[in-house]
């Protein structure tokens, strides 16, 4: 193994600290990458949904007043 112990592995003769905060920037990054299209469309459904919920309600309260009804 290249290091000696975990505290070697994760000193990396002093460039540990960058290396291990880019490997967290870069899993973050692609966590959000993977996760956001699944989001918006949970997203955009609700507002579909929300949309179609309105429509529904604005027709059954014209039918309402309608005249004969």
């Amino acid at each position: 193994m290249y290091f000696d112990s975990v505290e070697a592995l994760l000193a990396m003769d002093g460039h540990g600290p960058y290396v291990w905060a880019a490997y967290a920037i870069t899993l973050l990054v692609l966590v959000l990458v993977l996760t956001a299209p699944g989001r918006r469309r949970r997203r955009l459904l609700r507002a579909v949904r929300g949309e179609l919920r309105r429509e529904a309600n604005h027709s059954a309260e014209e039918a309402a007043h309608a005249p004969g009804s």
